[in-house]
């Protein structure tokens, strides 16, 4: 008689995987599950960062409390960590790269903008904006969730925040004359100031490019 091997059991709804030190919700788990498992890393639950969230699906994180956040088109945001050095951290989601900043910082960049000389483009053109009081950031994936089980398109950490550091510390912030930049004054993230006039520089550039590349592609060729 030929011998038969009993097909593989389909994963228990619910199971649980080990990923370094933490225990987290596979990619098997019901969205709610794997909601209440990113709400206590983000929340005050034992290792969670405290940070303010809301109770909907998905989850996102309150702005104007603990930080604000400025957004930017992805490639603008890419050239600027490349030449800006260290900064708090960073996410990437829906095209635009989120930084965090000190909280306050969004009511401000208007008016820094205008000091920069960048005013007469306006935050609008340069899709350099800000999210503060009352407003919301989707909740970028935890770093160690599963990558298997990461959606495609989610929100994720390019600088994840440090795990019990207070994240006041590695904000960038307007730093009062004579002391260290960061929220902090720990001098590990650049002045606010410095911060926005290199992002605008960099999405004026992205936005420069994308005019000449739409004229070029707009040219008829020529055939000799």
């Amino acid at each position: 008689m030929t011998p038969t091997v009993p097909l593989p059991r389909a994963p228990l709804e619910g199971a649980r995987v080990r990923w370094g030190r933490r225990e987290a919700w596979d990619r098997y788990a019901p969205s709610s599950h794997r909601a209440s498992s990113w709400a206590h890393w983000y929340g005050d639950g034992p290792g969670g960062l405290g940070w303010p969230t809301d109770e909907g699906l998905p989850l996102h994180v309150l702005t104007g409390v603990r930080f604000d956040v400025l957004e930017m088109p992805a490639g603008a945001g890419a050239a600027l960590l490349r030449r800006i050095g260290r900064t708090g951290p960073v996410a990437l989601g829906d095209g635009r790269v989120r930084l965090l900043v000190a909280a306050g910082s969004a009511e401000e960049l208007p008016g820094l903008l205008d000091w920069l000389e960048w005013g007469a483009i306006g935050s609008a053109a340069l899709g350099l904006t800000a999210l503060g009081e009352g407003g919301r950031t989707p909740a970028p994936v935890p770093p160690w969730w599963p990558a298997e089980g990461v959606a495609r398109g989610a929100a994720v950490w390019l600088r994840p925040p440090e795990q019990g550091r207070e994240v006041e510390t590695t904000l960038p912030a307007l730093a009062p004359f004579g002391r260290a930049t960061g929220n902090g004054g720990s001098g590990d993230a650049p002045d606010l100031v410095r911060l926005v006039d290199a992002a605008a520089t960099e999405c004026h550039r992205a936005r420069l490019l994308h005019r000449i590349t739409l004229r070029t592609n707009a040219q008829p060729l020529a055939f000799s």
